[in-house]
């Protein structure tokens, strides 16, 4: 079929062109988060050729059509080529199931040409194809990638889509790019976002050893801090592990489809890599400079945090306890780093206090869910609105029970013997009682918009609060 000079066919890449992101990655990822055994699959579909692995992904994922980041300007162009009558073909290297979802969801092509499991349509491949059914200056072609040089030399008009610019200098080498579509979105304050630095504050967890065994000396506190580095980087290694895996849970939440890799204003091959590179940053540095148990928690830190985001956040009761158990590793650790035995009355706090947050965090995502009239399970978790009840319960009790542990940690002859008036720390107590009934009353009234650490170093009756805790335990020394 030959198209008329004035009729030439609108040709429509599919990944980072239509879509701000790789169809492939997105199908490789959300086939692990539904079953990790996929990853020991992958090298012997590859072996296959790269046309039967985007299919054998594409069974196993499920791509929510209708929540994909289409690029505007793209579907812009192309409401305009159909208005003037012309044939609109989306011509992808992706497996033809994703293709046909996303015609069949968007309604806007006349023909569909994609990867068949057999055949890899890209580069060369879809160029002899389009080359085949159009024949040469018979299309225009949408495209975002060096690939694409080849398709643009034998188009007649180019249009370019986020192209780095040195593919941009030699596609205009040609002489016919008619437009140069670039999305304003900053790559650099996305990748600063999902990097989370707002949530690096949990790690000063890693200085309570320090502080509670009055170990004060240069070499103590430069492996606390070295301790801390070490956690922020394989915090924010596991952040984007998280995120990546949980694009397609995030793109069905009102807030967490703004993250960066949910609204594609980052690129999950780039978030991958990155992850790669923060955690074994992170376990080199730690192997390096401070004693291996420390490394071993560090390492207990990732894998538990894996087992989370591939598993335990969707299973009831589990995902609290294992949000717990991840803060609790930070004191652990910290000891740890600076070779010191971890205080049982401390660690038992610990673990109660930071389940009270942890269900605080399930109740507001709940009660948000239950106001706008929400009754089914929420995704990616275990839990439905009607819990709500009983997560009140469970966590406000947790919370008091913390206080209780406190109380003990006070008592203890260890304790007392590192302070000259310990009877002041009593008045903690209730200073305690004070912020748990106030952070879960917020809760209640559905003001919790945050993660509730996140929420204390924001409230500045928080900061408050945690400064009289100070001074309370410098008026005890």
């Amino acid at each position: 079929m030959k198209s008329s000079s004035d009729q030439r066919v609108l040709v429509v890449d599919l990944d980072g062109t239509l879509i701000k992101t790789d169809s492939l990655v997105e199908s490789a990822l959300d086939a692990l988060h539904r079953n990790f055994g996929v990853f020991w699959q992958i090298p012997g579909w590859l072996v296959s050729g790269k046309a039967a692995l985007k299919q054998e992904l594409a069974a196993r994922a499920s791509l929510d059509f209708g929540k994909l980041p289409y690029n505007q300007h793209v579907l812009g162009v192309i409401h305009q080529a159909r208005d003037e009558g012309r044939l609109v073909v989306l011509a992808s290297a992706c497996d033809q199931s994703i293709a046909l979802g996303v015609a069949a969801y968007l309604k806007l092509f006349d023909d569909v040409i994609a990867s068949d499991g057999v055949i890899n349509i890209s580069g060369r491949n879809k160029r002899d194809e389009l080359l085949r059914r159009y024949g040469k200056l018979g299309f225009d072609y949408i495209g975002n990638s060096r690939d694409d040089l080849a398709i643009w030399d034998v188009a007649n008009q180019a249009i370019l889509v986020d192209v780095p610019e040195s593919t941009a200098r030699k596609a205009r080498l040609n002489g016919n790019v008619l437009l140069e579509l670039v999305s304003s979105s900053s790559s650099i304050r996305s990748f600063l976002k999902a990097l989370r630095p707002h949530q690096w504050a949990k790690n000063t967890l890693i200085l309570v050893p320090l502080f509670a065994a009055h170990a004060f000396s240069f070499s103590s506190l430069f492996s606390a801090l070295v301790a801390m580095l070490c956690f922020c980087m394989m915090a924010s290694g596991t952040y984007l592990v998280n995120d990546l895996l949980d694009i397609q849970d995030d793109r069905q939440h009102d807030s967490k489809r703004h993250r960066p890799f949910a609204a594609a204003t980052l690129s999950p091959l780039t978030g991958c890599w990155s992850a790669l590179f923060l955690v074994i940053s992170s376990l080199a540095t730690a192997y390096l400079t401070l004693p291996h148990m420390f490394l071993i928690v560090l390492l207990v830190y990732l894998m538990l945090t894996l087992a989370y985001s591939l598993l335990l956040k969707s299973i009831m009761a589990m995902d609290v306890i294992a949000l717990t158990v991840l803060y609790t590793l930070r004191i652990i650790a910290g000891a740890l780093a600076l070779s010191l035995e971890p205080t049982f009355w401390i660690l038992t706090f610990s673990l109660f206090v930071f389940l009270s947050l942890a269900l605080v965090k399930r109740f507001a995502e709940l009660n948000d869910a239950r106001q706008k009239g929400k009754t089914e399970k929420s995704a990616g978790r275990g839990y439905y609105p009607s819990d709500l009840e009983i997560i009140s319960q469970m966590g406000s009790a947790s919370g008091y029970m913390s206080i209780l542990f406190f109380a003990l940690y006070i008592q203890d002859q260890m304790t007392a013997a590192l302070y000259s008036e310990p009877r002041a720390l009593w008045l903690v107590c209730p200073i305690l009682m004070y912020w748990i009934t106030r952070l879960w009353l917020i809760t209640h009234r559905g003001e919790m918009h945050d993660d509730p650490v996140v929420f204390a170093i924001k409230d500045k009756v928080s900061l408050f609060t945690l400064a009289m805790v100070g001074v309370i335990f410098l008026i005890a020394l």
